[in-house]
């Protein structure tokens, strides 16, 4: 790699086209966990730079999103998914039902889990049992349609935790399980079904399970809308719905895992793709603008690939030209995102990791699940700048806005930012 292409792709990365303070969708402005913030506090506590903490009705995973002045999450509650707006002052302003909810969850594994998503406009809400629902953002809904009832019964062995993809006025969602491999388009205005598609594959067993969630990507030159199931990463036109390439080998044939089912989301930024296995498998990297086809080691576009090492929760991070891998025992790999170099692999805390990390200012900040977060200063080498404790558990990424995080727990929602 030379000097020139490192540097630019440090630019793109850091950059990272972010064009809004806001955190409207699951993984931020760009949809890869970076934020442009400059003035977020490093160091916090129970007593140190939190701005306020509010109790919630239900532990849950999903993350916060920020539109403006208000907050919006959902959970699970007496048998219902409900979603709720809070002002960033840290008070409950509505709550609105958006389904039943058969079963009783475990604040990690809900009917609540995927992410709502806002345009500005309008609050698009779905949850484990199929419901899509549109609120105005004063909580009057708009439309709603239940995707079990068009599109067939889910058949997933862990329940529907995928986020519905918010993309130039349009709603992505990826259903693949074992009674369905589809991906479908409807208009963010009304709910109306654009187009649907097949999504072909040779995937056995658990393997037809996705618990990861599709990803939708614009520059210059691309846009491409992303999903992430059944051995296979596919780019698809967003436009049609038609297949461009896809991503193969993430479970090479001749030593097959029946159990390999996708939870880590891939993340594209900057015209590179991250697609992620699990249980330890592989990490495909590919430069866009050259994928074609069907892409397995070697192929059209990979940049490259590792054999072991991947996430199997955590979504990976492209910050500053470098890949970084947060494994779910508290383990950071970190690599160079063009050539594939191992730079380090540490263990900085050993806790359970079901938050994906972010990055801002220079700085990776990870989510344990026992509320301790470590902030480590992002670069080639391994440092860790601190680490803050919460008292409460959190299985929720981390959302910014507005020189703010808005760190959801089990217990609590915590506005944390310089006073």
């Amino acid at each position: 790699m030379t000097v020139s292409n490192f540097a630019c792709l440090s630019l793109l990365l850091i950059s990272s086209g972010l064009l809004s303070a806001e955190w409207r969708t699951w993984r931020g402005p760009g949809n890869d966990g970076l934020s442009e913030s400059t003035k977020l506090p490093e160091t916090w506590g129970e007593s140190e730079n939190l701005v306020w903490k509010l109790e919630l009705p239900a532990a849950g995973s999903s993350t916060p999103i920020v539109v403006g002045e208000r907050i919006f999450l959902t959970f699970e509650e007496d048998g219902q998914v409900k979603a709720t707006c809070i002002s960033d002052k840290g008070k409950t302003t509505w709550t609105r039902a958006v389904s039943e909810a058969k079963g009783r969850g475990n604040g990690e594994r809900t009917h609540a889990s995927p992410t709502p998503s806002s345009d500005g406009e309008l609050l698009f809400v779905t949850s484990g049992t199929g419901e899509v629902v549109a609120f105005d953002l004063e909580g009057e809904e708009k439309w709603r349609f239940n995707a079990q009832e068009r599109y067939g019964k889910f058949r997933y062995g862990f329940g529907f935790h995928s986020t519905t993809v918010l993309h130039e006025g349009r709603l992505y969602l990826q259903l693949i399980h074992s009674a369905a491999q589809l991906v479908v388009c409807v208009e963010a205005k009304s709910g109306r079904e654009v187009w649907k598609v097949e999504r072909e594959s040779d995937g056995v067993a658990e393997c037809e399970h996705s618990y990861a969630s599709a990803v939708a990507y614009r520059d210059d030159v691309l846009n491409v809308l992303v999903t992430h199931g059944n051995d296979y990463c596919i780019g698809h036109d967003p436009g049609s719905g038609k297949e461009l390439w896809r991503v193969a080998g993430l479970n090479p044939k001749e030593k097959y895992n029946r159990t390999l089912r996708f939870v880590a989301s891939p993340v594209v930024s900057q015209g590179f793709l991250v697609a992620p296995s699990a249980k330890n498998r592989g990490v495909s990297v590919v430069r866009l603008s050259e994928a074609k086809g069907r892409i397995g080691k070697g192929g059209a576009g990979e940049l490259w690939r590792m054999d072991r090492g991947t996430t199997d929760v955590t979504i990976p991070l492209l910050y500053g030209g470098l890949l970084y891998l947060c494994k779910e025992n508290g383990t950071i790999l970190c690599l160079d995102a063009l050539s594939g170099e191992q730079l380090y692999q540490e263990r900085f805390h050993a806790q359970t990791y079901r938050g994906s990390p972010v990055a801002a200012n220079g700085r990776i900040f990870l989510t344990a699940r026992d509320g301790t977060f470590t902030v480590l200063k992002a670069g080639r080498t391994y440092e860790v700048i601190g680490k803050n404790k919460l008292d409460d558990q959190f299985t929720a990424s981390p959302a910014i806005a507005h020189d703010r995080f808005y760190l959801r727990g089990h217990k609590s929602l915590y506005a944390i930012g310089s006073k």
